[in-house]
């Protein structure tokens, strides 16, 4: 009994690994035929039909902005032609020659962020527009229109323009710049190297905030100004000056406005912060200008004269490191109503140390046109003070 039990057992087994191997054999025939590849009834390679759902926050960001933000074209009228209609157009032919004689020099970026009525209103930076006879805008869909030049601001390098609101349908919302986390994500919109490039996206993160930034306004490779920035590593190119840098929620966070480029240096990009850029922008908007108050004084920086000239004409005091030396006062300024005379030397200004240009135009600026200051400086190797009651001037330090 036991003898018949295990040979049905073993014809049982036996069967069993047959099937098996059976099955196995299947299984690799078909693994064979599947490596052929994605192919049609005709044998030839074909597309994928799966969908992938690819949204992110980063493309819901996108998706809220992209369609307000604009290419800002800098036009600026050619040279005179020495050779007549020859070579090129010729000027003084009226209005319409004028016109056809503006040659493109520079292309920038901005955004929509305001429609009032018939008017759309766009920023920008201020080096994007500088120097231009004409500006245009180019939008998303490839309308190109003629803007208008509100005001513009060298110092903080911002711009307002105006275009005709009929083919705008999307508003940049500003986000609040004060709230930003060192490392949360950072989105730049624009057009590198220009229109052919234009709404290109690159994401990064914001690398920093608060950045002291040195700058040179007026080209002459000297830093004059010092730019409080938002630091990214989103790529930012020539070209995406004047567009918004955004965060995952679709608000503009900061203005693109310049990068360190150097071949040792990769992803170091820095944007003007909304909340700066929201107040320099309403007063655009409202006067064309920013008014600012001025001392009404020539400066140059202590660091700047020899110690001959320290020690013989200025009588410094040898434990003074910094300060800003008065090379002039503007008759009937400020200054000149304060006291203030050549050679005098600047080094504290509103209750705050200053040892270069830089750092007192900066405390300048953040006084108001009215208020009393007070001045400490060194007359001769003493220490001194006075009261100047700042005043506005159209005219920059």
């Amino acid at each position: 009994m036991s003898n018949i039990n295990f040979k049905k057992l073993m014809i049982v087994g036996m069967t069993a690994s047959l099937l098996a191997g059976c099955e196995a054999i299947d299984q690799n025939q078909e693994n064979s035929e599947s490596k052929t590849g994605n192919v049609n009834k005709e044998g030839d390679v074909a597309v994928s039909e799966v969908k992938v759902d690819a949204s992110s926050g980063v493309t819901d960001a996108v998706s809220t902005i992209d369609d307000a933000v604009v290419s800002v074209i800098n036009m600026q009228q050619a040279a005179e032609n020495p050779y007549g209609w020859y070579g090129g157009n010729t000027q003084g032919q009226g209005d319409a020659d004028e016109k056809d004689s503006l040659q493109q020099v520079g292309t920038g970026s901005g955004a929509v962020y305001k429609v009032d009525g018939d008017t759309a209103y766009i920023f920008t930076n201020n080096h994007v527009i500088e120097g231009s006879d004409a500006v245009d805008v180019l939008l998303k869909d490839g309308t190109r229109v003629q803007a208008k030049v509100v005001g513009a601001d060298v110092w903080t390098d911002l711009a307002v323009l105006t275009v005709d609101a009929k083919d705008i349908n999307t508003v940049a919302e500003f986000g609040d710049s004060e709230n930003l986390t060192v490392g949360e994500p950072a989105i730049a919109i624009g057009s590198p190297l220009g229109t052919d490039f234009a709404s290109s996206v690159t994401s990064g993160i914001v690398s920093a905030i608060g950045r002291a930034v040195p700058v040179d306004t007026d080209g002459d490779g000297e830093y004059d100004w010092e730019m409080t920035a938002i630091q990214t590593d989103a790529a930012i190119n020539p070209g995406n000056s004047g567009g918004p840098l955004v965060n995952i929620a679709g608000q503009v966070i900061g203005i693109n406005s310049m990068k360190i480029s150097t071949s040792t240096v990769e992803g170091m990009g820095f944007a003007i912060p909304s909340n700066d850029a929201v107040d320099i922008i309403n007063q655009l908007e409202k006067s064309g200008k920013i008014t600012r108050p001025v001392l009404g004084i020539g400066m140059v920086d202590l660091a700047m004269i020899s110690q001959q000239q320290q020690q013989n004409v200025l009588k410094v005091p040898e434990d003074l490191k910094g300060g800003v030396v008065i090379a002039e006062v503007t008759g009937g300024s400020a200054s000149e109503e304060a006291g203030l005379a050549k050679n005098d030397i600047i080094v504290k200004f509103n209750g705050v140390d200053v040892t270069n240009g830089v750092e007192l135009r900066q405390q300048i600026y953040d006084t108001k046109v009215g208020d009393n200051v007070e001045i400490e400086y060194y007359r001769n190797g003493s220490l001194e003070k006075t009261t100047i009651n700042m005043r506005a001037s159209d005219q920059a330090l």
